[in-house]
């Protein structure tokens, strides 16, 4: 039997249409669906003869180049390397050249022929043939490249990265030692304190770590902290960012800006009492008013950006360290920088400009000639926008210092989401790595029947190994600085995405695979360069496999306390989780402890038309009831509650003497961490995010109801946090 056009082009896109769902059921998508993929990838499904040309192309190309552009592999005392070359070179004497990343070089002379023959290939009448090569060579951890040259031949004839890694992420030596953790989770826009501009601000973490480790606490975890769009300050779903490269500037504190204490002006009209109002005003409100905080902190960038330039003998070292964290940054940082000075500009002229798609075609990417002009000619706007960068990373990078002089054994663990939106700063300067066409997202399952599509273009496999994984890598170290821990959003995206096409359903979508070791191999790497630990959110459908690879790869899984049932739908005991793992009681996609237990978000729900009638909202409802029941069940056989306090779900509500127990009960579990949700500390009942809405719900907005001045005075939150050390102790 032959295998069809349409098979052999799947296999070359990594398109698998089997899959098992979220029920445990095997799954085919149709294919119609498929060819839908492939149609929103840039090809005609519908032309066999267009599928077989690129196939064919891909294949020679493939032949011609002697080396794959990549290898990654676990460090070693040899290596395995396929070499593909024409008959007539094969049992020639060729040079290997290894360039360690140190510039050290390793040379080794080979021949093709002393190795097994793996494969053949004719090419116009010439045959290429694929030898298995082993090459034994003491290489470091690190990023170094190997070429091949013919003999008496200066040019090489292949070039390729070859990345040694170790076999695992880092974990810290306490954690290796049996220590169990604990510390809360925030989204860091949520912070109220007595200081800041009417959002969360790096201050504010600073005073959170501190406040954190005085009660016990070991880290912060945080909500993803990537650059959003400041000319759009609606947009504000962390998980939908402009790049997961740079950072969120909302989140600097302006009067901890080194210029701030230079501009007399500046320090003047804060101190005024028109402006306090404001900012009082900013800092009670419940929900963050995204719109004037932006204009406040834009206004206030500005002019500290002018004092920086206002060469003065104060300011040259200072804009001498900017200058140089702009070089260091190189194109990356100027990219972003032009995105975010272009799309202000567009803005004032169309109120409609909300980002490249819609720009005149010229400026539709950062390389196009009009681009590259404007940028050059408007060198001091883009430079305002790397500073702004420049400021909040010190800041981040301060609070990362906070936390290791305090001796926290995480500090501050970072979140990295799935991807970065359509409009996003990321594909305008990178549109040949996305698929623009797809949306990522999940097929259906337990929460989500209908699945979902997340608006996020994929990156392609194939284009990531060309690149030789840079962008994977670039991301990996941006997101690794200035912490102790990295949660990796949808941690299945190493392995497979859920590819949907642009205008269908979430449910006509498919499995695109990647290569799921190499990127693992690589997280390794820079986890252990970074000394990061590594969470891996590993919820919804999870293939079967994929957990033994996680773990062997040292990534910890994410358990979360409301999933953790039995077949019998009991909640195991946290006892029994595994030892390699985050144990978590909520989400920021879930109902408060509270709200969940007052069916706030089934309520919610239907207020907001999310169930397509009354008797799906009163079957989840008796479901919930269930649940609850079987908590109570679990909490009272683990005496994690009061012998008298009452035992039937029906009636009980959810009160201070509860909702700590739950804490605290889950603290007494094995997982190495355990991550809170601050606003489970305050008994909140508000979700900060509601999924399957946009405009319906106030999405990432809404604030903690107390100040960390007050939270951290607060005699029952002390009397929890001192229970959560004894309990992570036993």
């Amino acid at each position: 039997m032959t295998t069809s056009t349409l098979d052999m082009f799947m296999g070359l896109k990594s398109i698998n249409p089997n899959f098992v769902d979220a029920w445990g059921n095997p799954a085919q998508v149709t294919e119609e669906n498929i060819r839908s993929i492939i149609d929103k990838m840039g090809f005609d499904s519908s032309d066999d003869a267009q599928l077989m040309s690129h196939y064919n192309e891909h294949e020679k190309r493939h032949w011609l180049s002697p080396l794959s552009p990549v290898i990654v592999c676990q460090k070693n005392s040899e290596y395995v390397i396929e070499v593909r070359l024409p008959i007539d070179l094969a049992a020639q004497e060729i040079t290997c050249k290894f360039i360690l990343e140190d510039k050290s070089e390793s040379v080794h002379q080979i021949c093709a022929t002393n190795f097994p023959l793996v494969a053949t290939k004719i090419i116009s009448d010439i045959e290429y043939q694929c030898y298995s090569v082993t090459l034994a060579v003491d290489l470091p951890f690190g990023y170094h490249s190997l070429s091949l040259f013919e003999a008496n031949i200066d040019e090489a004839m292949a070039t390729m990265s070859f990345i040694v890694t170790p076999k695992s992420c880092y974990t810290p030596k306490a954690i290796e030692q049996g220590e169990k953790l604990w510390g809360t989770s925030v989204q860091l826009y949520c912070l109220k304190s007595e200081a800041n501009w009417g959002i969360g601000d790096f201050s504010d973490l600073k005073l959170l770590l501190a406040k954190t480790k005085e009660n016990g606490g070991e880290f912060i975890g945080l909500n993803p902290i990537h650059a959003l769009s400041p000319s759009q300050p609606s947009n504000v779903s962390p998980y939908s960012p402009s790049s997961r490269k740079w950072l969120n500037i909302l989140y600097t504190d302006i009067t901890a800006v080194d210029e701030f204490t230079r501009n007399s002006a500046l320090k003047t009209k804060v101190s005024s009492d028109d402006f306090k109002q404001k900012l009082t005003a900013l800092r009670n409100t419940d929900w963050v008013n995204y719109e004037e905080v932006t204009a406040l902190k834009l206004s206030a960038l500005r002019d500290l950006f002018a004092t920086l330039n206002d060469q003065s003998a104060e300011s040259a070292v200072r804009l001498n360290a900017f200058t140089q964290y702009v070089d260091e940054k190189g194109e990356s940082l100027i990219q972003q920088a032009s995105y975010d000075a272009l799309q202000f500009y567009f803005l004032e002229k169309d109120a409609n400009s909300w980002g490249w798609p819609v720009w005149p075609e010229a400026f539709q990417a950062f390389q196009n000639e009009a681009a590259q002009t404007w940028i050059k000619e408007n060198e001091a706007e883009v430079l305002f926008w790397c500073y702004t960068q420049w400021v909040a990373e010190l800041q981040l990078e301060e609070a990362d210092k906070v936390a290791k002089s305090l001796g926290m054994t995480l500090g501050i663990y970072r979140d990295l989401a799935v991807g970065v939106g359509v409009s996003s700063s990321e594909i305008w300067a990178n549109h040949s790595l996305y698929c623009e066409h797809i949306s990522v997202g999940a097929p259906p399952d337990i929460l989500g029947p209908l699945g979902q599509s997340w608006g996020l273009p994929p990156i392609a496999p194939d284009q990531l190994q060309e690149t030789a994984y840079q962008p994977f890598i670039d991301l990996l170290k941006s997101n690794m600085s200035h912490c102790g821990a990295l949660r990796i959003d949808h941690v299945m995206a190493l392995l497979r995405l859920w590819w949907v096409p642009e205008g269908a359903s979430a449910d006509k979508g498919a499995y695109i695979y990647y290569q799921v070791e190499d990127m693992l191999n690589l997280l390794a790497l820079e986890s252990v360069r970074n000394e990061c630990l590594v969470i891996g959110e590993d919820l919804g459908t999870v293939p079967d496999g994929i957990d033994v690879l996680l773990k062997e790869a040292g990534v910890y899984s994410y358990k979360v306390f409301f999933f953790e049932q039995a077949e019998d739908g009991g909640y195991i005991s946290p006892e029994h989780y595994a030892g390699q793992a985050m144990a978590t009681l909520s989400t920021h996609d879930m109902p408060t402890i509270k709200g969940f237990w007052h069916c706030e978000d089934l309520h919610l729900g239907r207020q907001l038309g999310l169930y397509p009638d009354q008797a799906i909202y009163e079957t989840l409802l008796n479901d919930r009831l269930i649940c609850k029941q079987k908590i109570l069940d679990s909490l009272h056989g683990h005496g994690s509650l009061p012998a008298d306090y009452p035992r039937d779900a029906l009636y009980v509500g959810m009160d201070q003497t509860l909702n700590f127990a739950l804490q605290t009960h889950l603290a007494t579990g094995s997982s190495a961490l355990l991550s809170l949700q601050l606003e489970d500390f305050l008994q909140m009942d508000q979700p900060v995010n509601v999924p399957g809405t946009s405009d319906e719900y106030r999405n990432w907005q809404r604030k903690l109801s107390q100040t960390l001045e007050q939270l951290f005075n607060n005699d029952g939150i002390k009397v929890l946090c001192e229970n959560l050390t004894n309990a992570r102790h036993r």
